[in-house]
């Protein structure tokens, strides 16, 4: 169910990668000013993430995700009519969506801390983020099917619906923790429990008392700025593949819509794959006895260095094919990192695992947003779509480093009170 949640998730995102393309050519709208609509729905994402996972600490992943997915399938189901209202009612929706789909990957990271032993978090996370990469290939290949069936809104109104139909299901199935579900089993819950205890004892169930979290003991520990850094390196350049892609390959090879949407969606079925491998690898070291701290720089390396390295060869492309290579390289490597960073956050602090996860993931949306931005204006300044993607490189380089000197697979005490 996590993992539909964040298919959902990304498809009703990347809707508005293809979208804009028959959109700018009917409002005649510049480069920049369609990097500057498709960032709107990163405005709404940049101020949630921290609420939404101080929200699903204190009252669970089942809530605060019902809600999320009703808000984000209520945006994108009402983005036709706020496209043909004004452009503010559309760039409003766009970031109330962005506001709803802030409290996904908090929940999700805070449910799978409950739910999973730290010996099957790494599968259970490449699970879920699997789902989150099929949305953006079901999205981007979908879209131009149902828009040349059902108008430029179609998809909207199609992914709206199915999102309804997910938080029935999820409200009368799932609960958000193994001691709240009814059908689980004695031996499965007490499995759960005691390989959990062994690894990090944490509270079982959500917290009732309303106590604000440390940020500022959280942000004076490197392991959080390590984790910092890589969710806004990582959002940078998931970002910029997700919402220039269909344009890049619509620019610089002369496809069609629905051809570049595919060229950009194959990409994101081989990092689904690739994800839920990675995990299960991932699992597998930590089992043979090799540290969570060097696990955790392993996979981080190959999901940083690996799509540095790729979208170099991306730049070198002279044929599509060739560049899509290229670009389902990067991404699959990329999703090495779910394994890294993205595991790493449940560790350090799995008590305090929304909240970090918001902190992160705000960071990261603050770079998604001058990365998304910023390559409308520099292809406009520079002329080079290419540039841009060596840039990135360089960033991805500089993150990894970082990472791997700052991080650390242990839990960190962010509780610990100065004493004279």
């Amino acid at each position: 169910m996590l993992a539909l949640a964040l298919a959902l998730c990304n498809a009703d995102r990347v809707v508005m990668s293809v979208a804009i393309v028959p959109l700018s050519l009917s409002h005649g709208w510049s480069r920049s000013f369609s990097g500057i609509v498709q960032s709107s729905f990163l405005w709404g994402y940049l101020i949630s993430p921290i609420a939404g996972g101080t929200l699903v600490d204190y009252y669970g992943g089942k809530l605060v995700m019902a809600w999320g997915v009703a808000l984000w399938s209520l945006a994108t189901y009402l983005t036709p009519w706020a496209a043909e209202t004004s452009l503010w009612a559309l760039l409003a929706m766009r970031a109330l969506l962005g506001v709803a789909e802030g409290v996904a990957l908090p929940c999700m990271n805070n449910m799978v801390a409950r739910w999973f032993p730290q010996t099957e978090r790494a599968r259970a996370v490449g699970l879920a983020m699997a789902g989150f990469q099929l949305g953006s290939a079901i999205g981007l290949t979908l879209s131009p099917i149902l828009m040349s069936r059902g108008g430029t809104f179609g998809p909207f109104v199609i992914f709206g619906l199915s999102g309804f139909l997910w938080v029935l299901v999820w409200i009368s199935a799932i609960s958000s923790t193994p001691d709240q579900n009814p059908q689980i089993s004695k031996y499965e819950l007490e499995y759960i429990l005691d390989k959990r205890q062994k690894s990090f004892p944490m509270e079982n169930s959500p917290k009732t008392t309303k106590v604000i979290p440390p940020f500022r003991r959280l942000l004076s520990k490197l392991p959080t700025w390590s984790l910092i850094v890589a969710n806004a390196m990582h959002s940078w350049g998931f970002f910029v593949i997700l919402s220039w892609m269909p344009i890049y390959f619509n620019t610089i090879y002369h496809v069609d819509l629905r051809q570049a949407a595919w060229f950009s969606a194959v990409p994101w079925s081989m990092m689904a794959i690739m994800g839920y491998f990675g995990g299960l690898w991932s699992d597998m070291l930590i089992q043979s006895g090799i540290s969570v701290t060097l696990t955790r720089k392993i996979f981080q390396s190959i999901g940083f260095l690996g799509p540095g390295i790729a979208l170099i060869g991306l730049t070198t492309a002279k044929h599509p094919s060739i560049a899509s290579a290229w670009l389902t390289l990067a991404v699959g490597l990329k999703s090495f990192s779910h394994s890294g960073f993205l595991v790493n956050l449940q560790e350090i602090a799995p008590q305090y695992s929304g909240v970090l996860h918001g902190m992160s993931n705000t960071a990261g949306t603050f770079a998604a947003i001058v990365g998304t931005v910023g390559a409308g204006f520099f292809v406009e300044l520079v002329g080079s779509f290419q540039g841009f993607l060596l840039l990135t490189s360089l960033l991805y380089f500089l993150a990894t480093l970082f990472y791997i000197l700052c991080s650390t697979g242990e839990r960190v005490n962010f509780d610990e009170t100065v004493s004279r």
